[in-house]
């Protein structure tokens, strides 16, 4: 009798690396591009890698890194827009004091853009490059009518065109993006003094959440004697269609109308009729209509009371500082294949070895020889395989390890120093909060990098900072006990 055994479909073997090029200019990077046309850039690379794994057996494929290109990670004030280069990632944004000031849908949305240590890697451009609908940043880009700089070659030049991000989207996971082309830069306007902006999602759960909606808001509010007055509006609605979709119905019948109760029930109305919600595993359509709605009156209800930036953290935990987040990457060598030999400083000591095809958490494995970090989701989902990268907290599973080529690592045997535990070790184990045990290296280090950025963490910035990290054993009470008591004894020995 034969007997055919089938693999389950997370276990089959995706596209493997085959070489990853690292230009240290955006003409480099095109150039490499234009060479081979089957080859993609990569950034974060927190959807690519997975859509190479989830995408089946394939060709090799050639990776062009951007993360060596020298301040593709800047953002600059241009007055009356912000330019963000096409590597800025999304806790770049969180962290950035101006644009949550004057550019706040933004912010918010990047805010709630999957986990700490996603949000250090995952790039604005490539959230819109994606193309989901579902992609949080699209409808607060589109809100606040930001456009996009596309970069290629034409003979040996670098030529530019500029595409309004409300243009950019051709269809479902489908963008105007020509092949050769990169995101180069990304324009936002700053809203004017009379400009109100907010950005909202309704999810199935509070962190790591794939939107079932969500939605931009921008409005110009006039005074008049008889109150506020509505002089312009724009809705951006996602996740309800193959796109993230302007509202127009919601502007027209918005404008030069009273900014009172009348006019936000009206508007919302407005523009969940205009709406034809699709239904899938996350929602029905019927769902959706009746949360936009919710959403969307009570997003308005929020900009007349000119309290949008109300529920925005007094200081919102990133696992990482803008200098760690800028920073270009180091390179020892312009390409790097499975023969290749890397290097890294891991925990203080260097270790070498071939680069294989695989990410930094199955190098640090079974190529350094470090086993503390395990993998629980290789999606990025459960952050067990936390490590720190140049000290910003990152999810390794999702990391190709030629990509750190050069970097300093931590792992959860880094956290120990002169042969003394890290006071969160130990007081995960006087609070009991280790159950079965498989989670804890990444807490750890999450827990550890926590403090380091906020030495007296409330329990909403523990919450926060702890989003990319899950106990399959529902041990968080402990969990941030220990973060609680070992930040007072960290503290106690800064006072001495």
């Amino acid at each position: 009798m034969t007997s055919t055994f089938r693999v389950h479909e997370v276990q089959r073997v995706g596209r493997s690396i085959a070489l990853i090029r690292r230009p240290s200019d955006v003409h480099g990077a095109l150039s490499a591009l234009n060479t081979d046309p089957s080859a993609r850039p990569i950034a974060g690379g927190t959807d690519l890698l997975l859509d190479l794994h989830r995408g089946g057996p394939g060709e090799p494929i050639t990776l062009v890194d951007l993360t060596t290109i020298d301040g593709f990670r800047s953002i600059e004030d241009a007055g009356d827009r912000w330019v963000l280069g096409g590597g800025v990632r999304h806790n770049q944004i969180v962290q950035h004091e101006g644009i949550r000031h004057s550019a706040l849908p933004l912010a918010q949305a990047c805010l709630e853009i999957g986990s700490p240590q996603l949000r250090n890697r995952a790039t604005l451009a490539g959230n819109l490059v994606t193309a989901s609908p579902a992609n949080d940043s699209i409808s607060a880009l589109m809100a606040l009518g930001a456009s996009l700089q596309l970069s290629s070659l034409s003979g040996d030049t670098v030529s530019t065109r500029t595409v309004a991000v409300a243009d950019f989207f051709s269809g479902f996971r489908q963008t105007v993006l020509q092949s050769g082309e990169l995101i180069t830069e990304i324009h936002v306007p700053k809203l004017s003094e009379s400009q109100r902006g907010i950005w909202v999602k309704l999810g199935l759960r509070r962190a790591q959440a794939i939107s079932v909606v969500h939605a931009g808001l921008v409005v110009d509010v006039l005074p008049g004697e008889d109150g506020p007055t509505v002089s312009t509006a724009t809705l951006a609605v996602g996740s309800v269609a193959a796109t993230v979709v302007i509202v127009p119905e919601f502007a027209d019948r918005l404008q030069g109308s009273a900014f009172d109760e009348a006019s936000i029930v009206a508007a919302a109305t407005a523009a969940v009729d205009a709406v034809a919600p699709i239904s899938d595993g996350r929602a029905t359509a019927d769902y959706r209509s009746n949360g936009l709605r919710v959403v969307l009156e009570r997003s308005l209800r929020t900009l007349a009371a000119d309290e949008q930036a109300m529920m925005w953290p007094s200081v919102p935990p990133t696992l990482s500082t803008p200098e760690q987040l800028e920073r270009t990457a180091a390179t020892s060598s312009v390409d790097i294949d499975a023969e290749s030999t890397i290097s890294m400083e891991i925990n203080g000591e260097t270790r070498a070895g071939a680069a294989g095809t695989t990410v930094l958490l199955d190098w640090v494995r079974d190529a350094a020889g470090l086993t503390g970090m395990k993998e629980g989701c290789a999606e990025g989902e459960c952050g067990a395989c936390t490590m720190l990268v140049d000290g910003a907290a990152v999810m390794s599973c999702l990391v190709p390890a030629a990509q750190v080529d050069g970097q300093a690592i931590t792992t959860v045997e880094g956290l120990a120093t002169n042969g003394e535990q890290h006071p969160i070790q130990q007081a995960f184990i006087d609070d009991f909060a280790v159950q079965c045990g498989f989670c804890i290296p990444g807490f750890l280090v999450s827990g550890a990098r926590l403090i380091d950025e906020i030495d007296d963490p409330s329990d909403a910035q523990i919450e926060l900072a702890l989003s990319g990290n899950l106990c399959r054993c529902t041990g968080y009470y402990p969990i941030a006990q220990a973060v609680r008591d070992s930040a007072v004894v960290i503290r106690g020995r800064r006072d001495q």
